[in-house]
């Protein structure tokens, strides 16, 4: 019995909706995080970024499959399941081009939240007469 090629097409429309959308904010924070100290817990990287523990496996595992991180066992670790999160030279790389975009992103927010701080303060003057 062959597979309805529609219904695969929803039901992988589906599974892509539902995944967690990583924006390059999240990417970034991740990035500098693991940077820091590879050898954060998953549970310790959802409570640093305000994630849920799937969206942060989700992320970790995006990254390592586009070659940013590298994941190893830290076997010195009493917890025998604690994993190091290292950058590698492609992820250090991604990180530097994803740092110009989020500052870039960031003082064109500046520069539309000063204007917008001039026009109230204009409208607060006027307001006030």
């Amino acid at each position: 019995m062959g597979e309805n090629p529609g219904a695969v097409a929803c039901l992988s429309l589906l599974f892509s909706m539902n995944q967690p959308q990583l924006t390059d904010a999240d990417r970034y924070q991740l990035l500098v995080l693991l940077q820091k100290n590879p050898n954060l817990s998953q549970r310790q990287l959802a409570k640093e970024l305000g994630m849920s523990l799937g969206k942060v496996n989700y992320c970790l595992r995006a990254l390592s499959e586009r070659g940013w991180i590298k994941v190893e066992n830290f076997w010195h670790n009493p917890n025998k399941l604690g994993y190091l999160y290292k950058l590698t030279p492609k992820g250090i790389h991604a990180k530097t081009r994803i740092t110009r975009q989020f500052l870039q992103s960031k003082l064109e927010e500046h520069v539309l939240l000063t204007r917008e701080i001039e026009l109230l303060r204009q409208e607060v003057s006027e307001l006030g007469s």
